[in-house]
């Protein structure tokens, strides 16, 4: 499995980050976002799951694998951290994080735009297993997203250690307004509160 790592080797904590369900690794979303987090101080290490991977050797473009091999994949990656470790990532990648981080013993959840339904399908919820999750989370969401609005979301029963973070106008990019803006703009407020919130893990952790 390839990875990419940022930030210091001897950072205080690890966050593993997926990537979304059309986008890659190093796509320059998350290339940004893992590039600050580790100018922060803390380490971030990214992975692929097998679809995506195998789309970077012959560049036909896959569907998600099935959700068995999701999972075992984020476990994959995260095999040989050191803990204490945060899982985390982008829409789809922030999903399944959100679905292993209690076996893997992650002492935090960072979300980035989770995508709580289908997009035109608010009745199909991926939200069960949220009720019941335990680890201290942080989901950073466009109050406009598609793939959940704030008035959807605050229908929802989400566990009392999820905390939602809304970035007013934000679509699922996080970006607001019509123009396109500069990725470090779009992400310099939801950064903000994410490297607050890996600093507030080691504090509740140590």
């Amino acid at each position: 499995m390839n990875l990419l790592r940022n930030g210091p080797p001897s950072a205080p904590l690890t966050l593993v980050l997926a990537h979304g369900a059309g986008t890659p690794m190093d796509h320059p979303f998350l290339a940004a976002f893992a590039e600050a987090i580790g100018a922060a101080g803390f380490a971030v290490v990214r992975f692929e799951f097998p679809y995506m991977a195998a789309r970077r050797e012959d560049g036909k473009r896959r569907a998600p694998d099935r959700e068995p091999v999701l999972l075992q994949a984020f476990h994959d990656a995260a095999s040989d951290v050191k803990p204490p470790l945060v899982v985390g990532g982008k829409s789809m990648g922030g999903r399944i994080a959100s679905m292993v981080a209690g076996d893997l013993g992650a002492i935090g959840l960072l979300v980035l735009g989770y995508p709580f339904h289908p997009t035109g399908r608010p009745e199909r919820t991926r939200v069960a297993h949220l009720a019941e999750l335990r680890t201290p989370a942080l989901i950073i969401q466009g109050t406009r997203d598609p793939f959940g609005t704030r008035a959807e979301v605050e229908t929802y029963r989400l566990s009392p250690s999820i905390r939602v973070h809304w970035i007013e106008g934000g679509n699922h990019d996080l970006a607001t307004g019509g123009g396109k803006r500069p990725i470090e703009a779009t992400l310099a407020g939801p950064l903000q509160h994410a490297t607050a919130f890996l600093s507030s893990l080691l504090t509740r952790s140590g």
